[in-house]
């Protein structure tokens, strides 16, 4: 297990992260997370690390997300429920951590950034992207809702393109990334090794250490040559996606006949719906939320969600049969009773959300 996450020191005062599962997109477990956090905790205090390099081994992707086959488990016992929401606390602890650690982050979104991955991400001081950057909040696809501090960045990305990436669980390249505020910099991927060998041969207790990393960083990046998506289509999200309820969306969407129009309303269609007004709820009450207050709402909804069937269901269609043909307990949204959406805002003992 310990392999799964590897931790390097060099005497310059680099520190390297890496992800270490290539074989399943680097995707983190329990155990990751519980290492991650120890080691972040004991670098803060390291005054020998000045810089820490965080990437995903392969070339496929720096993380997928969290293991979903592994908290799919949670609906067989009391004690794989709570094991997953353990999952859910760690995750969580670390990436918050990440947004207000002392010391540079450098962080390598080379190949799939997604979910757990683009937490891990999102509060790096470096966020690079490469042209086979893939990222995306991607939970809608298995009946569950964007966290990892989505309703925090998703929010602050241009317009409402953080509600259509979130409700449509779109997957964006390079230039979008950087576009939404999810990345800074953009390297081409043959590049990388040189620009963390520059990193890696810099004596860093003997620099000006922000200034150094933005020299190098400025030095090995570029202009992305790939097309942006979402920047040409801003005003037709902005207009479909500024309701504050899904049967407006789709309203709106349906009166419109054009191709995103009704392309994004498919997509949306073949959603959970209790997935869908959730999701639209926890990103409309946290356009003011401070970070902190995002995940404290994102761990009550997650264990929220283990116990309620439509996550299982949606990843029992994509991940365990595959047959895409999710059953989910509510099958439109004007089924979707408004008492269910507000009492999974709000934790309380021993009530059965499944139905």
């Amino acid at each position: 297990m310990t392999n799964e996450v590897l931790f390097s020191v060099r005497s310059n005062g680099v520190a390297t992260i890496t992800l270490n599962r290539p074989k399943v997109l680097n995707s983190l477990s329990y155990e990751m997370l519980s290492l991650l956090r120890t080691k972040l905790e004991e670098w803060e205090s390291d005054d020998a690390i000045q810089v820490i390099v965080m990437r995903g081994a392969g070339t496929k992707g720096f993380c997928a997300g969290g293991d979903i086959k592994a908290l799919y488990k949670a609906q067989s016992s009391q004690s794989a429920l709570e094991k997953a929401e353990r999952f859910f606390e760690e995750e969580y602890q670390v990436d918050q951590a990440i947004y207000s650690y002392s010391k540079p982050i450098v962080a390598l979104l080379d190949g799939i950034v997604m979910g757990g991955g683009v937490g891990l991400t999102y509060g790096s001081s470096y966020r690079i992207v490469t042209e086979r950057t893939k990222w995306a909040m991607p939970e809608m696809n298995i009946g569950f809702f964007p966290d990892v501090g989505g309703a925090y960045f998703l929010n602050r990305a241009p317009g409402h393109i953080g509600r259509y990436l979130a409700l449509t669980a779109s997957v964006i390249q390079a230039p979008d990334v950087l576009y939404i505020n999810g990345a800074d910099s953009y390297m081409l991927s043959a590049h990388l090794e040189a620009f963390i060998a520059k990193i890696e041969a810099t004596d860093w207790q003997s620099k000006s250490v922000e200034h150094r990393l933005q020299e190098l960083v400025e030095e090995y990046s570029c202009t992305p040559s790939e097309k942006a998506v979402l920047s040409p289509i801003q005003s037709e999200i902005d207009s479909h996606f500024s309701f504050n309820t899904m049967e407006e969306i789709i309203e709106s969407l349906a009166h419109d006949s054009s191709e995103f129009a009704s392309k994004t309303k498919r997509l949306l269609l073949s959603k959970s719906p209790a997935s869908l007004k959730i999701t639209l709820k926890q990103l409309t009450n946290g356009v003011d939320k401070t970070v902190e207050e995002c995940f404290a709402t994102d761990l009550v909804l997650a264990k929220k969600f283990l116990k309620h069937n439509d996550f299982y269901e949606g990843i029992r269609s994509i991940l365990i049969d595959k047959d895409q043909a999710p059953q989910y307990v509510y099958q439109q949204l004007s089924d979707v009773p408004d008492e269910m959406v507000q009492q999974f805002f709000h934790l309380k003992r021993s009530q059965d959300i499944s139905k």
